[in-house]
């Protein structure tokens, strides 16, 4: 297993000597790392060579690469271009996920591409044979977002391989594990997978042009547009620059809002408290589907003069699933505020120690299932109680927080 804190790059003295000396079998052909322009500045990545490593032991195989159930950008691309990275392995790879595409840019994204993605609710993956499967794979979540994971447990499909670059979540025994806390979007790892000479991306090959595509969009929306982005963020957008569309790209970025977007981001405008230049919003209830709406409202929010954080959350309802839970986004431009450990700190954990939410640089977000308290909202009554108990113990746990001596707030 690969140490999730491995983060050096060691240069190797012999590919500094001999930078084009040929390297004898198929895994060290891959690390030739013809990508780089200036061969006699190659380097040996560790996590890479532990990545060809692992795939060329499972070559031949079928894996499963599971995604969080809301997939965002940043994980769709990574996923596919682990998926062509593997496919160099003979290794075929089927990227699911258990939630739903609602954000009108990743649904524009999935369109546009043809990204090779199949959403897997729980009674179409109850039913299907997990056998076919030697491993999973999981891209930008180590397994607490996604309900495909427990379901794969279950059916004895080890976990191969975790590379993410959120908060270490889950002591998750892999094969190969690529943690990097500190960098901003997964994309930019698999991209330095591909920079390395893992997949040597060819702009004359349609699949790789609308790979290269969809990570520069994974890695711009979590930098916020390169605006958060480091070093490696560009550098990474450099050597995309290469190969993606820019006018797919921006076909996906001018993607428009559905009506149920601009009607809970009217809500959250409606509702919004703010207090200490928190800004604290309770939308109520919404569709399981619609749920993307949060995160757009609250990047709405976090415009206001004189705000510097942003919450916005509601009460999900899937219908198909009898599920309902609080689903909450936080949004932040102040660097001193770690969104992972407020969240944490906020909301807890559960019975079994699962936090029910954490963040990255900037960004955040939380799931709080109701359990015995679900349903019965056709009593309009009952749900308006419901809302009203829920709504006031999130802005207590916040406020406790935000404003610890506990002065009121001011709603506008």
């Amino acid at each position: 297993m690969v140490p999730s804190s491995l983060s050096s790059v060691d240069v190797d003295p012999l590919l500094e000597l001999h930078p084009v000396e040929t390297l004898r079998g198929d895994s060290e052909k891959i690390l030739s790392r013809s990508g780089f322009p200036n061969p006699a500045q190659r380097v040996v990545d560790n996590r890479g060579d532990a990545l060809i490593r692992v795939l060329d032991k499972h070559r031949g195989e079928r894996h499963l690469v599971i995604l969080q159930d809301f997939p965002d950008p940043d994980a769709l691309s990574s996923a596919w271009a682990y998926k062509l990275i593997a496919e160099r392995f003979d290794i075929q790879s089927d990227i699911v996920y258990g939630g739903t595409l609602s954000h009108q840019e990743n649904i524009a994204l999935v369109k546009l591409t043809g990204l090779p993605i199949q959403r897997w609710n729980c009674p179409t993956a109850k039913g299907k044979d997990w056998s076919i499967y030697k491993g999973c794979v999981l891209i930008d979540n180590q397994g607490t977002t996604s309900q495909l994971l427990p379901m794969a447990q279950q059916a004895r499909v080890p976990v191969l391989v975790v590379i993410d670059h959120h908060s270490t979540q889950d002591d998750l025994q892999a094969e190969f594990v690529d943690i990097r806390t500190h960098t901003r979007a997964t994309a930019t790892i698999l991209t330095q997978y591909l920079q390395a000479g893992l997949l040597n991306l060819d702009s004359n090959t349609g699949e790789h042009v609308k790979c290269a595509t969809a990570l520069m969009h994974g890695l711009r929306s979590d930098t916020n547009g390169l605006r958060q982005a480091q070093e490696e963020d560009f550098l990474a957008a450099a050597y995309l620059s290469r190969f993606y569309d820019a006018q797919m790209l921006n076909t996906v970025l001018q993607s428009t809002r559905s009506k149920q977007v601009m009607d809970v981001i009217e809500r959250s405008l409606k509702n919004r408290s703010i207090q200490n230049n928190v800004s604290i919003a309770g939308v109520g209830f919404l569709r399981y589907d619609d749920r993307d709406a949060i995160p757009q409202a609250a990047d709405f929010l976090i415009t206001e003069d004189n705000v510097h954080t942003a919450v916005v959350y509601g009460i999900a309802h899937d219908e198909d699933e009898e599920l309902e839970l609080v689903v909450g986004s936080l949004r932040t431009t102040k660097i001193t505020l770690d969104p992972d450990e407020f969240i944490k700190e906020a909301f807890g954990q559960d019975a079994q120690g699962r936090f029910f939410g954490g963040g990255r640089s900037l960004a955040g977000g939380f799931e709080i299932p109701m359990g015995f308290l679900s349903g019965l909202n056709e009593n309009s009554e009952y749900a308006k109680l419901k809302w009203s108990v829920f709504d006031t113990q999130i802005k207590q746990k916040l406020l406790r927080l935000i404003n610890p001596e506990g002065s009121m707030i001011r709603t506008n």
